[in-house]
């Protein structure tokens, strides 16, 4: 007698698959429509400037630096910390 490997089902015939995207939708389209302005960038918010080369300001930056200047001044923070430990 053969056996079938373990976990093997015989597929059933219960009818018809139901459709998976209901017709009535789930959410209210107001509240979708309001998460989707929630996640655009605020486009009336004027994009500050970097003190130093003029780019856009990084939007965590507290101190009016892009990015680049931003990573700049950190390295040389960095750079004159191991300067002084070496002295």
């Amino acid at each position: 007698m053969k056996r079938k490997p373990a976990g093997h089902l015989k597929p059933t015939s219960a009818g018809p698959v139901p459709d998976p995207t209901p017709s009535d939708p789930v959410i209210d389209q107001k509240l979708l429509d309001e998460a989707k302005r929630s996640l655009m960038p605020d486009v009336t918010k004027r994009a500050e400037k970097c003190t130093v080369c003029g780019a856009v300001c990084a939007p965590n930056s507290s101190e009016g630096l892009c990015w680049v200047c931003r990573r700049l001044k950190i390295s040389a923070w960095r750079d004159s910390d191991q300067q002084t430990v070496q002295e």
